[in-house]
């Protein structure tokens, strides 16, 4: 039997997204950029490199209001070209 996100969540909730992308100055504000325009507010994203540096991961939490908001958020957010897995 599979559980749906949706049915796990209530909303409104904190919801984190993991974003994992090339080591490019750009990523961290690419991935703003795209939250923004879904989730309007202040953020401070988590950066932590990989142990060889070719990668980063960026921790963003947004306060999530209804279930399309965060599957469109993991859809946009894997579709920016440094990006190479959403979690």
């Amino acid at each position: 039997m599979k559980t749906k996100l949706n049915e796990l969540l209530e909303f409104p909730c904190e919801f984190t997204y993991k974003v994992m992308g090339l080591a490019h100055p750009e990523l961290v504000n690419q991935v703003v950029e795209v939250v923004q325009r879904h989730a309007p507010g202040d953020y401070s994203p988590q950066v932590k490199p990989s142990a060889k540096g070719n990668y980063h991961s960026v921790s963003i939490t947004i306060n999530a209001t209804h279930i399309d908001q965060v599957e469109t958020l993991y859809e946009e957010l894997g579709g920016i070209e440094n990006v190479k897995m959403v979690l």
